[in-house]
């Protein structure tokens, strides 16, 4: 295999590559990226075992060929080459040596045989549907805030995707909760979407997703079946199995009946949080909002590091209620917001909080209440 590309391109493939090897495995093929090299392209292929990335870049090939090398040192290497640099990237097949070239530097590093690293299967997709990035990427960067990191909850260790009835028709969902919070944001559904099974994405899957859907007006390709689910831009597949387990009733969760209406300017009232839970304790970080007619007062009060307290104007015509959350779940939600108010909707002081962004009704959040 003996190909030429140039650095920037080359990073880019190489970046995702190297984000998906697991760092500390104790199989040392999966710490390596796989180079197939034919006609005027080359891929790069790199799997956890779990999720597998395939990155196709346009390159000058010389000879066909594969060859598997450290994905990390790869990526290092041609990071600190100069801009505008063309790499050639060279395996003769006996030596067991990559060489890398770019200018006067020049680089050999082990490789291992490439019939030993291993491919996902492929698999029958029950729902194939295109979708616009910037919607994928408002579905899940509203509701990963809200994955839990219980290992041993792990049916809440990522974001349960699926189709859900909502007035008089369907929508596509996603849903995360850690069992203190809860994110729900709906989009239309897509052509060909009416028949996905509901699948929890894993949380490392999220993360590597996310770094496709940076272009707006991108299409994603998205093939989803009872044990994987694929994301495919022009250049780049994404694959992973899903989460194999049962997501929990959400439905059941969601307050009903919270009728006390609380409006206020979202990021005054993130700066405020903020501002006040400074003095609070790491351990319970815990923030008191007390609420009259048009006033809501945040407070905090810390035996060992003393007390703060704001006041804001907001939209408020209910009676006096006092209710107490934890301090780092309020500003991960009011940081969702992208409209100017926040709408809070209470119960009482010890019953979940509904939030929503003005009048939109796609996005939903459900904060429970701690004691202060």
């Amino acid at each position: 295999m003996k190909l030429s590309i140039e650095r920037g391109i080359l990073l880019k493939a190489l970046a995702q590559a190297q984000s998906v090897v697991e760092r500390r495995n104790t199989i040392p093929i999966l710490a390596n990226v796989l180079i197939e090299a034919d006609g005027s392209s080359v891929q790069f292929r790199a799997t956890d075992l779990d999720i597998e990335v395939v990155d196709k870049a346009t390159a000058m090939v010389v000879r066909s060929g594969a060859s598997t090398v450290s994905a990390v040192m790869l990526h290092e290497i041609v990071r600190k080459l100069p801009d505008g640099a063309l790499v050639t990237l060279e395996d003769e097949g006996v030596t067991g040596r990559l060489t890398v070239e770019a200018g006067r530097s020049n680089f050999s590093l082990a490789t291992l045989p490439k019939e030993d690293f291993p491919i996902m299967a492929s698999s029958d997709y029950a729902a194939n549907f295109s979708i616009k990035a910037s919607v994928l990427r408002r579905l899940f960067d509203k509701s990963k805030f809200a994955i839990s990191t219980e290992e041993t909850r792990y049916y809440l260790n990522g974001v349960y995707m699926h189709i859900a009835a909502v007035d008089g028709g369907n929508a596509l969902r996603c849903v995360a909760t850690d069992g203190h919070r809860l994110a729900r944001i709906d989009a239309d559904v897509p052509a060909g979407a009416g028949e996905m099974p509901g699948v929890i994405v894993p949380r490392k899957t999220v993360g590597e997703l996310r770094k496709l859907l940076e272009d707006d007006d991108m299409s994603i390709a998205v093939s989803v079946s009872e044990t994987k689910v694929r994301f495919a831009t022009p250049d780049i597949t994404l694959t992973s199995k899903v989460i194999d387990g049962t997501f929990p009733d959400y439905t059941r969760v969601i307050p009903q009946n919270n009728t006390r209406k609380l409006e206020v300017d979202a990021a005054e009232f993130a700066k405020a949080v903020d501002r006040v839970a400074t003095v609070s304790s790491e351990r319970s970080r815990a923030v008191k909002l007390s609420l009259a007619e048009d006033r809501l007062i945040l407070s905090v009060n810390s035996p060992e590091s003393g007390a703060a307290e704001e006041e804001l104007a907001v939209a408020y015509g209910d009676e006096d209620l006092q209710i107490g959350f934890n301090a780092k779940y309020l500003l991960e939600i009011a940081s969702q917001v992208d409209r100017e108010n926040a709408v809070f909707m209470f119960n009482s002081s010890g019953d979940p909080t509904l939030m929503r962004e003005g009048n939109d009704t796609s996005a939903l959040y459900v904060v429970m209440p701690m004691r202060v």
